[in-house]
């Protein structure tokens, strides 16, 4: 295989558009948040397509296959054609998202804030009836 059909994991997540930059992507391979076929990664790690790569980001974990290859950022519809999300990976980020959108609606305060002149009386004449 030669050099032009293979690119550097980063560049390519890059291009894919998981990262806003390109040593945002670098730090997270660097930092384990990335494995290509099962093994960790380093930044200058060659993928082709037919790889898998597994990604870390956040709450999130994608697995993916490599169906393109660009070292050029491109549009968000360029970047779609690079990659397939597997179906369980689909699910259950979807899954995670929705235990994240319950979570915050456990932990959402609702109170309006010091009790008014009103509240106040109420909660005097229910003290007083004990």
């Amino acid at each position: 295989m030669t050099e032009e059909e293979r690119v550097r994991i980063d560049k390519w997540l890059w291009a894919a558009r998981f990262f806003k930059t390109r040593s945002l992507a670098s730090e997270a391979v660097a930092g384990g948040k990335v494995e290509v076929n099962g093994e960790r990664a380093k930044p200058a790690k060659l993928v082709r397509p037919g790889d898998e790569v597994r990604l870390r980001a956040g709450p999130y974990e994608y697995v993916l296959v490599v169906r393109g290859l660009a070292e050029r950022r491109g549009s968000a519809k360029v970047a779609a054609t690079l990659y397939e999300e597997r179906p369980e990976s689909r699910a259950e980020r979807e899954r995670v998202a929705g235990q994240l959108r319950l979570g915050a609606a456990a932990w959402t305060y609702e109170e309006k804030g010091r009790p008014t002149k009103r509240d106040r009386r109420a909660l005097e004449k229910f003290r007083r009836r004990d």
